[in-house]
């Protein structure tokens, strides 16, 4: 009953987002060079359909790849801020600041850095826009270690990589699974960032970028639910992920 509710909960809102969506757009008569609906999209996938193969693949994997960047670096960093509490402070108002800098901003500057290395700015992008959030929750879970734990494995002479391991690893999952659902969209958004400002024909960028040209407003709609997929096919993965590796931590429900 809960594997179905959990299927058919999540089914029946997205159904009822895209009648509402049908409906605001019928009752206000928008043309759909005003606000595409619904029913007009199924005609651009399938015209377009080899394109969004493609962008769709170019997308996903230069966002995974930044993603799997920011999951160990910000581990990395995180396991620093948390054992150290001089790096701690040190490191959080360094991370605040870059976070609290538009990430649209960047984007020029790494192209002036790395002047046609497309793949590597869009990647590069993913990974500075989603570290944070991990870095932050693995550096809070370690530095909430209760100290009774690491005095007794330190007497045993247990080194602080074995004391991550075995105790700091599993306490700071769940926080670590929590910030990694957020990672996911911020990646994509990363990704997306250097495909529409910096854009070099590639990706669901480009194909959006291309409908806007043309005054597409259907192909333009189609891109963005394509993208609002994968997101949330790499989010449901991510769950997955976390049901396996720290599935203890899930409160039964009433």
């Amino acid at each position: 009953m809960q594997t179905f509710q959990k299927i058919a909960v999540p089914f029946a809102a997205i159904i009822l987002f895209v009648a509402l969506w049908e409906f605001l757009v019928w009752a206000n008569n928008w043309p759909d060079y005003v606000m595409a609906s619904p029913s007009d999209l199924p005609a651009a996938y399938s015209k377009f359909w080899e394109l969004f193969l493609i962008g769709s693949w170019q997308t996903l994997w230069r966002t995974v790849a930044g993603l799997a960047l920011a999951v160990l670096f910000g581990t990395l960093l995180g396991m620093v801020m948390g054992f150290s509490r001089i790096a701690r402070d040190a490191l959080y108002p360094i991370l605040v600041g870059f976070n609290a800098i538009p990430k649209a901003t960047l984007v020029p500057v790494l192209a002036l850095l790395f002047i046609g290395q497309h793949n590597f700015n869009t990647v590069l992008m993913a990974f500075l826009i989603s570290f944070f959030p991990i870095a932050v929750s693995v550096g809070i879970g370690l530095s909430t270690l209760e100290p009774e734990y690491r005095d007794i494995l330190r007497s045993l002479g247990a080194s602080r990589f074995t004391i991550f391991r075995k105790i700091a690893l599993p306490k700071t999952l769940p926080e670590f699974f929590g910030a990694l659902k957020v990672s996911v969209t911020l990646a994509f958004i990363g990704t997306n960032l250097v495909e529409i400002i910096s854009p070099h024909g590639r990706g669901l960028g480009a194909l959006f970028l291309s409908g806007q040209t043309n005054s597409n407003y259907p192909l333009m709609f189609a891109v963005l639910i394509a993208l609002a997929v994968l997101g949330i096919i790499l989010y449901y993965v991510v769950v997955l992920l976390e049901r396996i590796f720290a599935g203890w931590a899930e409160r039964p429900q009433q």
